[in-house]
């Protein structure tokens, strides 16, 4: 039988602490190493529903790890190894308090910022006479500062950075470096799967020797936005919203049911057919993403089968 991953409490050699964050759990370990499950909890407007979704950790953990090798060449990233479909094994990093969040297009927040009459976002003058999930004229940086657990990411300037120093200027040019240099690589492996990269965010930290690294996840449907080529340009001239590939489908259902995180609001029953909905949606966006099949893992003792993976590379070190 089919288990879901809603947690762990794994006890590793040399462990040091651990950390719980809203959909992954980091076991720190001596020798600046981490251990960093990907569970199958869900989280929408900075809350975590109450049921896991079946394969969600294995599909976020594998388009994550796949997209570090086809960017390592670009970009320093803190993985060493993937022992399970559900774990990545890397190098511990300091992390800037800042996400790079890079778009393409205007989507999302900036459009919904853009319709409030706004022109600037983040310090980046945006042009008039735009609609929504129109192309910018060139991809545009809008940093957010990393939220501390439970508050919602702020939008931050560039010079805003600066002058809290939260990043040195050296540093942050790098950053700028590798955001848009992660950006045209994601575009480009998009494209070849008839997708567009609408919009996306990096964090980066220092390892122990000081190189700054590419840490968390990249280019999967919980940290991007896609959009489907393939009818784009026609929906456009019509008006009509697009074809995308994120997690913005269940926003939409819970913001239908009358939620949006916000006090007060009570969190709607997902049934198991909607559970089990969802989980198809992630293995379209898993197929779609990276154009091959999806293997489902044997799930039957995720837990047992996560300890054993990881004991074993452990001791192979």
């Amino acid at each position: 039988m089919s288990q879901t991953l809603t947690g762990t409490d794994f006890h590793f050699p040399g462990q040091q602490k651990v950390y719980k964050g809203k959909v992954r759990e980091v076991y720190h370990l001596d020798n600046d190493l981490l251990v960093v499950i990907a569970t199958d909890r869900l989280s929408a407007f900075d809350v975590v529903m109450p049921k896991g979704i079946p394969y969600k950790g294995q599909i976020l953990n594998q388009i994550a790890h796949r997209m570090m090798q086809a960017t390592a060449d670009l970009v320093p990233n803190w993985v060493t190894a993937v022992p399970d479909p559900n774990v990545t094994v890397g190098v511990k990093c300091e992390p800037f308090k800042v996400e790079m969040v890079i778009r393409g297009y205007l989507a999302g927040h900036a459009a919904r910022e853009y319709k409030a009459g706004k022109r600037m976002l983040c310090g980046v003058s945006l042009p008039e006479g735009m609609r929504e999930n129109d192309p910018f004229p060139e991809p545009i940086i809008t940093p957010a500062t990393k939220a501390e657990k439970g508050d919602h990411d702020e939008d931050i300037s560039r010079e805003g950075i600066l002058e809290r120093g939260l990043v040195s200027e050296h540093d942050y040019q790098i950053l700028e470096r590798y955001t848009r240099a992660l950006f045209q690589r994601g575009t480009e492996l998009a494209a070849s799967k008839g997708l567009l990269l609408v919009d996306t965010k990096y964090e980066f930290g220092k390892g122990p020797d000081g190189t700054i690294r590419l840490i968390d996840e990249i280019h999967t449907p919980d940290s991007s936005r896609y959009f489907y080529a393939d009818g784009y340009q026609q929906r456009q001239e019509r008006g009509e919203p697009q074809r995308q590939l994120s997690k913005e489908f269940v926003r939409q259902w819970l913001i239908s049911k009358g939620f949006q995180g916000l006090q007060g609001q009570v969190l709607p029953e997902m049934d198991d057919s909607y559970i089990a909905s969802i989980s198809e949606r992630y293995i379209e966006l898993f197929e779609q993403i990276l154009g091959e099949p999806f293997v489902m893992a044997d799930t039957s003792e995720i837990r047992q089968r996560i300890e054993r993976n990881v004991l074993r590379y452990l001791e192979g070190l």
